[in-house]
């Protein structure tokens, strides 16, 4: 293996990506020797239209403008996205899409490298990869998503294959769409949908999408690919109006994502396909492969040394693709789960799809459309001039003035389980920074329920007193906001040193005991082992969540929060993982929510009526046999039905070993389901950050009402600065009187300085 610049280049791979960072190899440095194998012809390719975005050309403009003005001279462009759904044709303008035929890509690809001096190998299989390594400086692997390249060195790459629930086919329309499409087609074996978009002149790429079963209930699986492209022509007929489709060795496909561990092995590098795949529904393909060839060439210009250059560009392409691939996998699994949006409002709707990938935003989508998303709002009974967040919400008798929610956050910084002066503060300050609703951290129940010696409880006749010092506080301070208090039982993971001195890790000494369903440290070989429950056990602690409540009641908070989540005690029965009993409370699923819905009973009984309960339950456990999504609206299901008012849906903590998700909103797609096929509603929460996320959460319908932990710890006043930002100055948002001379943002230095005038 070569240290320095690659002087002999293989590339594996006649697609964009590869094409491309051979032309670019050889601008870079003409006496570079620079060899692609491609398995078929120069003009065989499957698909037909591809879309770039500005930034991409904008980086071929600079790296190669003679590629560059070869493209520019091809591309269709457009600005619409069509939504059709039964009956509504909605349009949305301001996208800016590029798009042209892959054919034609590719011929301007090949005369590029032709140019250059790279030799093309055509009908041509490539060496085998490790022959390749030894005989070349660098190979790059643009071999696609069935990489025999990533094959060969699987041990390095350690790749993860995730295959999807849908299937789709490429296909085409002998004529231009005048936008982007998306169809949806209700039939007799369930939903369809189409994907289209114009290429050229007199081209559009149509791809057809349904779920497994469903092309299976309709006979797609036998159908030849005659059969299957003229039967999709008659189902959407009125998008092609009448015109027939064409295929090119089309297939019906599931969907694969793949995932690398390493990019890089010796000489051998990914790219494209080969090293990540994003759903064909944000159009993403072609561009990372195109955007890696330009990283690569770059980081190799970069960097003399080769290892350097190519964890260099790993360096530089991994968050982007982490980045894409989330957005793809949003927007792949809203097309999975399209039928829990069907009934939904047309404009809602439209906005829903439109916004699926988290990348499109309330605010961004009316910078490109204000009249769209204006039509969305009216449709909605949002006032005018009044962002979606600040829309009020009602649960009983509770009517919560926005759909912002302080998350419950745990501070450790009680005394034996009493709030003091730092809860008044923290609380006190973010009830008056506008809120609809502040809820308390975690409360515990009994002192054996803490999770460390610095977590408030609400299992003494003080801890009530001082409760409603608080909520007073809040009530008299800051009219209209809502407080919450959220109670909770520890179970395994309690005795545990403060989250600063370190998380999970048992106290050095005063360890109180556990309890939990089932003996099973949180920690094996770190954590206590914890007692099982036996009914007298079951029985005490349900009657001190009771006791707990009542006292709640006392304090006069406005809404009760049963955690159910996180791997504490209550989350400890709902698990598979956690819960190994035999009895009546462990194994079916059912018999896993005995217990907690026991508790929930017991506490609903003594609550006052007017008052709404909520309940927060972890969706997945992020583990291997743990709990799912489809357990979680099970779940979801049956605190409704025995009274639950909404479902706060986080996930995770149950088990050390998770292997969570993470990523902006990453948890909100378990709230959304559960709101949209149960009807039940549900508070989001999970790394929402910005007012834009809640805005487009809420008007999406895929929220009610939208939790935020850190943004409240950076800023208590979040929810007014908000306001603030959104010119908003209506009642959902009032400002404290003693503030309002602060509601508007402090003037900045000024940054319009004269220009110069004259060049000497």
């Amino acid at each position: 293996m070569t240290t320095g610049r690659p002087a002999r280049v293989a590339v594996v791979g006649g697609g964009p990506g590869g094409l491309y960072a051979a032309a670019l190899l050889a601008r870079l440095d003409p006496e570079r020797e620079i060899t692609v194998w491609e398995r078929g012809a120069p003009d065989e390719t499957f698909g037909f239209g591809v879309v770039l975005s500005d930034e991409t050309l904008g980086g071929i403009e600079h790296a190669d403008p003679t590629v560059h003005a070869a493209l520019r001279n091809e591309f269709v462009r457009w600005d619409d996205i069509d939504v059709a759904h039964r009956g509504h044709v909605l349009t949305s303008g301001g996208h800016g899409f590029a798009a042209l035929g892959r054919r034609r890509l590719l011929e301007i690809l090949h005369q590029r490298c032709q140019a250059l001096g790279v030799r093309l190998r055509c009908h041509a299989q490539a060496p085998p990869a490790e022959w390749l390594s030894r005989a070349y400086d660098l190979v790059i692997a643009a071999d696609g998503v069935n990489s025999t390249t990533r094959q060969a060195y699987a041990h390095a790459f350690r790749p993860h294959l995730t295959t999807h629930r849908c299937r789709y086919i490429w296909l085409a329309a002998d004529f231009a769409l005048d936008a982007f499409r998306f169809e949806i087609a209700e039939t007799g074996h369930g939903v369809m949908q189409l994907h289209g978009y114009p290429y050229a002149p007199d081209s559009s790429t149509v791809i057809v999408e349904t779920r497994e079963e469903v092309w299976r209930r309709a006979g797609l699986d036998h159908c030849t690919e005659r059969e299957s492209t003229e039967r999709c022509a008659k189902l959407f007929a009125d998008a092609l109006g009448g015109r027939p489709l064409r295929s090119n060795r089309s297939q019906w496909t599931a969907f694969r994502t793949v995932v690398n561990e390493r990019w890089s092995h010796g000489n051998t590098v990914l790219i494209g396909d080969a090293a990540h795949t994003a759903h064909f529904s944000i159009g993403s393909g072609t561009k990372l492969a195109v955007e890696d060839a330009l990283a690569l060439a770059a980081c190799l210009q970069e960097h003399p040394a080769l290892p350097d250059a190519l964890a260099a560009y790993e360096s530089e392409r991994r968050p982007v693709i982490e980045s894409t691939q989330r957005a793809a996998r949003a927007s792949l699994e809203w097309f999975e789960n399209l039928e829990l949006y069907l009934d939904q409002p047309p404009r809602q709707f439209a906005f829903n799809l439109l916004t699926r990938s988290r990348r499109v935003t309330h605010d961004n989508l009316r910078l490109r459309d204000a009249a769209f998303v204006a039509a969305v709002e009216h449709e909605a009974a949002v006032p005018p001039d009044t962002p979606p967040m600040f829309t009020p919400f009602r649960l009983r008798e509770l009517t919560l003035r926005n759909r912002v929610v302080v998350s419950p956050m745990d501070m450790y910084s009680a005394q034996d389980g009493t709030p003091g002066d730092f809860h008044l503060v923290h609380l006190g300050a973010r009830a008056l920074g506008g809120a609809g609703l502040v809820m308390t951290e975690m409360v515990c129940v009994s002192p054996e329920g803490r999770i460390t010696p610095g977590c408030a409880g609400l299992y003494t006749d003080g801890h009530e007193a001082a409760w409603r010092r608080v909520v007073d506080f809040a009530h008299r301070q800051s009219p209209g906001v809502a407080v919450g208090v959220q109670l909770g039982h520890s179970g395994r993971k309690g005795s545990t040193r403060l989250m600063r001195e370190g998380i999970d890790d048992p106290l050095p000494h005063g360890n109180w005991p556990l309890v939990a369903p089932s003996p099973l440290p949180y920690r094996p070989g770190v954590s206590q082992t914890p007692r099982a429950l036996d009914s007298a056990g079951l029985a005490a602690i349900r009657d001190r969540f009771v006791r707990a409540a009542e006292r709640a009641a006392g304090a006069g908070f406005d809404l009760l929060e049963l955690h159910c989540a996180h791997g504490y005690l209550l989350s400890g029965f709902l698990s598979p993982l956690t819960n190994h009993r035999t009895d009546a409370y462990g194994g079916s699923p059912e018999a896993r929510l005995r217990y907690p819905l026991e508790v929930f009973d017991a506490i609903r009984a003594v609550w006052p009526e007017r008052r709404p309960m909520t309940v927060r339950i972890s969706a997945t456990d992020w583990a291997d046999g743990g709990t799912t999504a489809d357990d979680a609206v099970a779940i979801a299901a049956a605190f409704a039905a025995h009274g639950a008012d909404a479902v706060d849906v986080s996930t995770g903590q149950v088990v050390p070993d998770e292997r969570p998700d993470h990523g902006r909103s990453y948890q909100t797609p378990y709230a959304d389901r559960i709101r949209n096929e149960l009807g039940v509603p549900v508070i989001a929460v999970g790394a929402i950050s910005s007012w834009d996320d809640v805005n487009s959460l809420i008007l999406a319908g895929r929220a009610d009402l939208c939790a935020l932990a850190r943004p409240h710890l950076y800023d208590p006043h979040w929810t007014l600065h908000a306001a603030a930002d959104q010119n908003y100055t209506g009642p959902a948002a009032p400002w404290p009187l003693p503030y309002q001379a602060g509601s508007r943002k402090p003037p900045s230095g000024r940054t319009d300085a004269p220009k110069p005038r004259l060049a000497l």
